[in-house]
């Protein structure tokens, strides 16, 4: 998730395990719509209407006057089709889709599908309700996700629903596409994700601009409407239409923006919410690039020691290594590894400990001049198949991150940052301060605020999980999360430990999770975890 583009995409949980288990976010894809019934019509995320240039309503009722016809609206929950990349998720799943206002300043007006997936508890006797679940990105399929990802989440799963769906502009959910494969394929080998030069930075930024055009081009109706704040709107009325009377909310990286702006905007429809692998909602642009600078090479420097380096020396080796990919980058088979995707590569692999030895693989490889175990890396992160098919996560992300942060910055801004990114880190640290250029250039949507809100006063207890060692979402962001939620509201839980969430890894995390969505029970403020 990122307000820029950053390494944040990732739920939490789903590991690279042989790497060659497919991306945890599918392929996204088209939209499935509804009929237009109800009020308005059903908008689909493809067209060629104009986004309009005027920012999105930022008013909230907690019970706001929705028509009739979308309150009381009641899921048809069919078997679930197979997604683009995939098996059906089998039996005990269902799907079903709903409509939710394209425009909540006009909620008698157009709607849009939000399609769901649910399990129901297997202990129906002492159910307690539903679940939702929101697994990151932005831009993450909850559809497709959690039933992959739902082993983890067994115990919970006898006494709650286990819900999820894809957020406004994903998926099957009037989902954002900005390009093809073939402009995908052509600007991952050709653009320079750290220009040296003005030629470069001419086709970074033009190349921005280009995917930010396409974008308007292809789903410029739902554009303007990509925000958290919205999507959060969509979660309150997915409550109401589940039939619950608070919402209970499991929320993993981008997800735990989602769950405090929830929390925010409805802090009385409150139940039981966990945040795990928290954004900080302090951070604008800039801070989150810092943010993710200093946390990636704080989970290198973990890496490196981990295998008997000096971590100032096998930074400046891998540094080293990416600036002579930058000069001439390795040939795989048709492909090349660039120096851009090489980072990514390496960024990838940070995500949980379990995958550090892949990156001693693919850096030995890549010195030796074989470059195959890095760009499979890269490709496994940019959901890039062994076809040359890309999904539509990337694009996803980047309509929603765009539509929240009303920062542009520019190219001067980021050049200026590059002095103190490259001290933070010469590893990442160049690729994330251009990227606050690049990531928002031109877009034809204002963007919402600066950076979230998530205060909630007189909300139910929200556990904040942080985790020490994470790189996408380091731990002092879940330290902020806590005390913007306010005295009371949030809760935070520490886990030593590396990687981008806990739950699941940490056995410790897993329980105090567990005990406070099945029995409520709230752990005191700070509570560690080894």
């Amino acid at each position: 998730m990122g307000r820029s583009g950053g390494f944040i995409r990732r739920g939490a949980g789903l590991g690279l395990a042989g790497l060659l288990v497919a991306g945890c976010t599918g392929s996204g894809g088209g939209t499935a719509a509804p009929s237009p019934t109800g009020p308005g019509r059903t908008t689909t995320a493809t067209t060629t209407t104009a986004p309009t240039t005027t920012a999105p309503s930022t008013a909230a009722p907690a019970e706001g006057p929705l028509p009739a016809a979308l309150t009381g609206q009641r899921p048809d929950w069919q078997p679930c089709p197979a997604p683009d990349d995939g098996q059906a998720p089998g039996a005990a799943w269902r799907c079903a889709s709903v409509k939710v206002p394209l425009d909540y300043a006009r909620p008698d007006g157009d709607t849009i599908p939000v399609a769901l997936i649910r399990k129901e508890a297997t202990d129906r006797g002492h159910r307690i309700g539903s679940l939702l679940f929101n697994f990151g990105g932005p831009g993450g399929s909850g559809v497709e996700i959690l039933p992959r990802a739902a082993a983890e989440y067994a115990g919970l799963g006898e006494r709650y629903d286990l819900v999820s769906f894809d957020p406004r502009g994903v998926g099957r959910s009037a989902g954002v596409v900005c390009r093809d494969d073939a402009e995908q394929a052509a600007a991952e080998a050709r653009i320079d994700l750290t220009p040296d030069s003005a030629a470069e930075e001419t086709a970074f930024l033009k190349d921005n601009a280009d995917f930010a055009a396409g974008c308007a081009r292809r789903s410029g109706t739902v554009l303007p409407h990509t925000t958290t704040s919205d999507t959060a709107r969509d979660l309150d009325l997915i409550r109401r239409i589940l039939g619950d009377a608070k919402l209970n909310y499991f929320g993993m990286s981008y997800g735990t923006e989602l769950g405090g702006t929830y929390a925010h905007l409805f802090p009385g429809n409150v139940g039981r919410l966990v945040l795990d692998a928290v954004v900080d909602p302090t951070a604008d642009t800039f801070g989150h690039a810092r943010n993710q600078t200093l946390g990636f090479q704080r989970a290198l420097d973990n890496y490196l020691r981990s295998t008997g380096q000096d971590p100032k020396a096998g930074t400046e080796r891998i540094a080293r290594l990416l600036r002579k990919l930058d000069r001439a980058p390795l040939r795989v088979g048709e492909r090349r590894l660039t120096e851009g995707l090489a980072t990514t590569g390496i960024a990838v692999t940070l995500y949980g400990q379990a995958n550090w030895p892949l990156l001693t693989q693919a850096l030995a490889d890549a010195e030796q001049g074989r470059g195959g175990r890095l760009l499979q890396l890269a490709d496994w992160y940019n959901d890039r198949d062994g076809s040359g098919h890309y999904a539509t996560q990337s694009h996803s992300q980047r309509a929603i991150s765009c539509a929240d942060s009303s920062i542009r910055p520019t190219a001067a801004q980021a050049k200026a940052l590059l002095p103190e990114f490259r001290r933070l880190s010469p590893v990442f640290g160049p690729f994330l301060a251009w990227d606050t250029a690049g990531w928002c250039a031109r877009w034809p949507v204002p963007g919402e605020r600066a950076h979230p809100e998530a205060s909630a006063p007189g909300a139910a207890p929200v556990l904040v999980v942080g985790t020490t060692g994470d790189p996408a979402t380091p731990f002092e962001g879940a330290e902020k999360m806590a005390k913007e939620l306010g005295a009371g509201v949030g809760v935070l839980v520490t886990n030593k430990g590396e990687g981008h969430g806990a739950y699941g890894t940490s056995p410790c995390v897993t329980r105090k999770v567990d005990a406070y969505f099945l029995d409520g029970k709230v752990p005191a403020y700070g509570t560690a975890c080894p």
